[in-house]
């Protein structure tokens, strides 16, 4: 079953982790997000295969928005 990992506040994109075909773990970081100059990791809740990177780098994310899928 696919994970969707969404932003949670409205970010940037700082810096790309992950990539599409990546394996991760629970706790890898996906991506780094900065807000009120502030970087938030974004990391896996479980294992799996980083399915899609649905953001680049300098995106302005709203809450809710889909940031990765982890299959």
């Amino acid at each position: 079953m696919a994970e969707e990992v969404l932003a949670e506040m409205v970010s940037t994109v700082f810096q790309l982790v992950a990539q599409a075909g990546d394996t991760v773990q629970e706790g890898d970081t996906l991506v780094l997000l900065e807000s009120m100059k502030m970087e938030i990791p974004v990391v896996a809740e479980g294992p799996g295969t980083v399915t899609s990177i649905n953001v680049k780098l300098g995106d302005v994310l709203q809450k809710g928005d889909l940031i990765a899928v982890i299959s």
